[in-house]
């Protein structure tokens, strides 16, 4: 069928094209071929009688170079292959050609005579002969005739492609399925579709075939259930399968069924079918057909059987109503089926899901749904429930430093110790990380919680041993009672992880009871960490100068840039809780890079004063504004603001020298290089190791206000021993070429002791308040006002 088809549809295309486009073709050929052979005749006689003319004086003067010029020009006329020029006298003959010169053949020759008009008359000289191609059908045809032609036959011969590949793609394709469909349904007896799918003739005919079959296919399903209906089902269906009347008795069972129960037809037969469930779940099979699908035929229950042997065995049941099936026989019949492993699996399954891989606790979301359980239980006994949040401090360290090996053994010797603590009805979780929950429930829940939280502060007195070392951790710990504290699981874990937070924020290594009072300093918190963000983002940071004086003449030599924010609503607030939320967020290093640069332009600012173009500002700098860009940074600012290096003192802390970070030192270096001075701040607090002065390009020494305070302590020896410290580090400091401050300086006697024991300068509420740059250019512009009349 494919070739008789194809190739007529061929034989149509082909003989269209024989019909139509051959002698059309021929038509253009000829048309072409009989212009061109007129044009070249036309060209040919113009340039014959033109030269005819030019050649009658040189040939009568026999001048053969000038005949041979023009037989040149002639011949590279492209339409010219040869030319011939002879005199009547003999004795010139002059050829010239651009083919083969053997001879002229395959060339029409064409004449013309040349005269010269001499004295005695017009004269035949000679004659001029040219030899042009014989033009054929093609060779007429120009280049873009020949393109289009070319295109032409392209098209004809696409299209005439496309026409047999649509033929075998539209036409002989779906034949050919509809004829494999035909031959496997008489072949194999299956009903086989085509597979075909269009909106035109083949389409349609593919539809009707597949509805043809599918009606053929559904009647002979029906043929075969009816003759299934006839059968043995029981005996031949390898299932547990059995058949209860309207009464739920036991009206059938298969062959099947007895093998995996153990029980024999005649001991089970007319008994009730709930007597073979285990009593906790004759309830559910009992209320099974409340449960039916909403189609209304298939009924799921999930029961323990209980089997011959004694054994019980995890069945799930799928029962049919007979008579709601369409059927007439009363009854129904089930379908019962082991899932004893796959309900253990199941079981396993969750038990994974809802507990720790690592210490076998639960995690998070097996201690939230244990929570829920026992404040309900709680709930039912009008008990308490205590819930301890607990973090370990520095446990990211030995992550850091020893590895997430470590950091699991530490994790794992912690719940080993914690475990013998807990009572029986005790839930501990590892909720992730190194946070931890334990749930304390029943009578007196609360004083177990508070003690236990002291144990376990306690425990970590003992190092732990971690790669034959020793490592020492402590435990922040929160505790949340329900119904004291929160109303819900969530709200108490909540709680707990609030009152956790603030024994951290306070100090760490302790337990922290709820208090109404955190929530409100957490709210605060959030507050003021939505108002930094606004705040770097609308520029509300200043940066407030406080003079730095010359102990002895009380003249300003520099001044210190503290970090102030200018609230649109709350005012000017306070510096201290802003710190701390900004190193905790991380956004500290933006804060300080706006207060630097506005340092740098209120420091210009001040330097236009009489007596300020000495004077440096000492700006705090945080440890995550250390990046390797800092140095070409604080050149940029300089230059711009026209201050030199050395009026810029980078003042750092303890916490930034402590861990001794090579990239830091290296920063520290470049500046100190660059011309900038380097200050320690908070002197005396913290270690105070002075290998800092020593490892560290420090050019300032700050003592910390702490010492400055007690030194006129009249009673103990606090002030004395305060006093030696001071005098100390002066000494040690000078001995290194270090400038000192002290700090915190508000009384007149502090002053004159401080002079007494060699401190270069002073700052503090005796000299001046930190102030914003308007009102401290007032107060310098006054004071030397207030110098000037003195002096005059």
């Amino acid at each position: 069928m494919t070739h008789s088809v194809e190739s007529r549809f061929i034989a149509i295309i082909s003989g269209a094209l024989l019909v139509v486009v051959a002698p059309l073709f021929t038509l253009f050929l000829a048309l072409s071929s009989q212009q061109a052979a007129k044009n070249l005749s036309e060209h040919v006689n113009v340039v014959l009688v033109t030269n005819s003319q030019a050649l009658g004086k040189p040939l009568w003067d026999l001048d053969t170079d000038s005949i041979h010029q023009v037989a040149s020009m002639l011949v590279a006329d492209p339409a010219i292959s040869g030319v011939q020029i002879s005199d009547n006298t003999g004795k010139l003959n002059i050829s010239e050609v651009d083919v083969n010169p053997a001879d002229f053949r395959g060339l029409e020759a064409i004449s013309e005579p040349i005269f010269y008009k001499s004295q005695q008359g017009t004269r035949n000289v000679g004659s001029i002969t040219v030899y042009v191609p014989k033009l054929g059908w093609f060779s007429a045809l120009h280049q873009m005739e020949m393109a289009f032609i070319s295109i032409f036959i392209i098209t004809i011969l696409t299209v005439f492609g496309a026409a047999i590949l649509g033929n075998r793609v539209m036409v002989i394709k779906p034949l050919m399925r509809l004829t494999a469909a035909i031959e496997a349904t008489r072949r194999l007896g299956s009903r086989h579709h085509v597979d075909w799918r269009s909106n035109d003739e083949m389409g349609r005919l593919a539809k009707s075939f597949n509805e043809m079959q599918t009606l053929l296919e559904r009647e002979e399903r029906e043929l075969k259930r009816a003759h299934q209906q006839t059968t043995e089902i029981y005996n031949l269906t390898p299932a547990m399968l059995f058949s209860l009347t309207s009464g739920d008795q036991i009206a059938a069972v298969s062959d099947y069924w007895l093998l995996a129960t153990g029980y024999r037809r005649e001991d089970v037969i007319g008994h009730p079918f709930s007597e073979l469930v285990a009593p906790g779940d004759r309830q559910i099979y009992a209320r099974r057909k409340q449960q039916a699908k909403s189609t209304g035929l298939a009924i799921e229950a999930t029961v323990r059987f209980l089997c011959a042997d004694g054994r019980l065995m995890d069945v799930l049941i799928v029962e049919i109503e007979l008579g709601t099936a369409g059927g007439s026989i009363p009854g129904s019949l089930s379908v019962m089926t082991d899932v004893t492993e796959l309900r253990q699996s199941e079981l396993r399954n969750h038990q994974q899901a809802i507990s720790d891989h690592l210490t076998g606790l639960l995690n998070r979301q097996g201690f939230e749904a244990t929570l829920d359980q026992k404040i309900a239980e709680a709930d039912r006994a009008r008990t308490e429930v205590a819930c301890l949040f607990v973090d370990l401090d520095r446990f990211k360290a030995i992550n850091d430093n020893l590895g997430h090996a470590a950091g699991d053994a530490v994790l794992c010797q912690f719940v080993e110790r914690t475990k013998p603590m807990l009572n029986d009805d005790d839930t501990a979780s590892r909720l992730g990380g190194d946070e931890f929950a334990i749930l304390i429930t029943g009578e007196g829940a609360e004083r177990r919680a508070t003690e236990l939280s002291q144990k376990i502060v306690d425990m970590f007195e003992v190092p732990f041993r971690i790669q034959g070392t020793g490592v020492r951790l402590s435990a922040s710990i929160g505790l949340a009672f329900y119904p004291s504290h929160a109303a819900s699981a969530a709200e108490l874990l909540q709680k707990s992880d609030m009152a956790m937070y603030a024994r951290k924020r306070d100090g760490k290594n302790g337990a922290q009871v709820y208090d109404p009072a955190i929530l409100d300093q957490t709210r605060e918190r959030a507050e003021i960490e939505s108002d930094i963000e606004v705040a770097i983002a609308a520029s509300w940071f200043e940066a407030h100068f406080q003079p730095i004086v010359d102990i002895e003449t009380g003249v300003p030599s520099g001044f210190e840039a503290l970090m102030r924010m200018r609230h649109p609503r709350k005012g000017l607030m306070s510096p201290a809780g802003i710190i701390s939320v900004a190193e905790e967020t991380g956004t500290i290093g933006q804060i300080g890079n706006l207060i630097l640069e506005d340092a740098m332009a209120n420091l210009a600012r001040v330097s236009r004063l009489p007596g300020m173009g000495e004077a440096y500002v000492a700006v705090n700098f945080s440890p995550l504004q250390f990046e390797p860009g800092l140095p070409a940074r604080l050149a940029g600012l300089l230059g711009r603001y026209g201050i030199d290096p050395s009026r810029l003192v980078v003042e750092i802390t303890e916490a930034v020298l402590m861990h001794d970070n090579p990239e830091i030192r290296t920063i520290l270096n470049e500046i100190h290089r660059f011309g900038c001075r380097i200050a320690l701040d908070d002197f005396g607090t913290g270690y105070s190791s002075l290998s800092y002065m020593s490892r560290f390009p420090v050019d300032i020494v700050k003592i910390d206000q702490s010492f400055i305070r007690s030194l006129t302590e009249q009673t103990g020896d606090i002030g004395s021993k305060n006093r030696m410290l001071v005098e100390g580090i002066s000494a040690i400091s000078h001995k290194m070429n270090c400038k000192v401050v002290a700090e915190g300086v508000e009384t007149e006697e502090q002053r004159l002791l401080l002079q007494q024991m060699g401190i270069d300068y002073a700052q503090g509420y005796l000299f001046s308040k930190p102030r914003e740059i308007s009102e401290l250019l007032s107060a310098l512009s006054a004071r030397q006002a207030e110098i000037e009349s003195m002096a005059s």
